[in-house]
């Protein structure tokens, strides 16, 4: 029974990171399945997640950028009309999902928009920046003083590893 819980309420964080039209994107998925693969077709605005799961009830939160992908969604989780939960900014779109169903799951995300608002943000070029530790150096005398979005981030991982913790302790308390 505890090793039952503890895989409940683990959560596997996935930063898949999207390349098209000279633009990088980092798309964050956490949830208590695995990530296989991924595809995302700028052409059909679609993002298409392969996911994996040995547990029948899933759960997981997936932050895609505004700039991405924006607009109308529609969800298909294998090839069925999907409908999380969406809350939206200027910057993410925050997705909830929760699903029933072991085993293997394909999940599609369209939009109505793609590379929307990029005012701000120049497309990738190739110079001398290296990359160290996972972290791209930006050129000598070119440093980003702006307040970064990890902090973001790391407050929603935080708060999706209280729901499960939470989720999971209800569950144990109705046994």
């Amino acid at each position: 029974m505890y090793g039952q819980l503890l895989s409940d309420a683990t959560g596997l964080i996935n930063r898949i990171d999207i390349q098209t039209s000279g633009y990088d994107f980092e798309v964050v998925l956490t949830s208590n399945f695995d990530l296989v693969d991924y595809k995302f077709d700028k052409n059909s605005k679609q993002l298409t997640l392969y996911l994996d799961s040995g547990l029948e009830n899933n759960l997981g939160e997936l932050v895609i950028p505004s700039t991405l992908l924006n607009g109308d969604f529609t969800f298909y989780l294998n090839e069925q009309e999907f409908f999380p939960k969406i809350q939206s900014s200027e910057r993410i779109h925050f997705i909830t999902l929760e699903f029933t169903g072991s085993g293997s799951n394909v999940l599609s995300i369209s939009g109505t928009e793609y590379l929307i608002g990029l005012d701000e943000i120049t497309p990738n070029q190739n110079n001398s920046s290296e990359k160290i530790d996972g972290n791209f150096l930006p050129p000598e005398g070119e440093f980003d003083t702006t307040p970064s979005n990890d902090y973001l981030i790391w407050l929603m991982v935080g708060g999706i590893i209280v729901v499960i913790v939470v989720f999971v302790g209800v569950k144990f308390l109705k046994k």
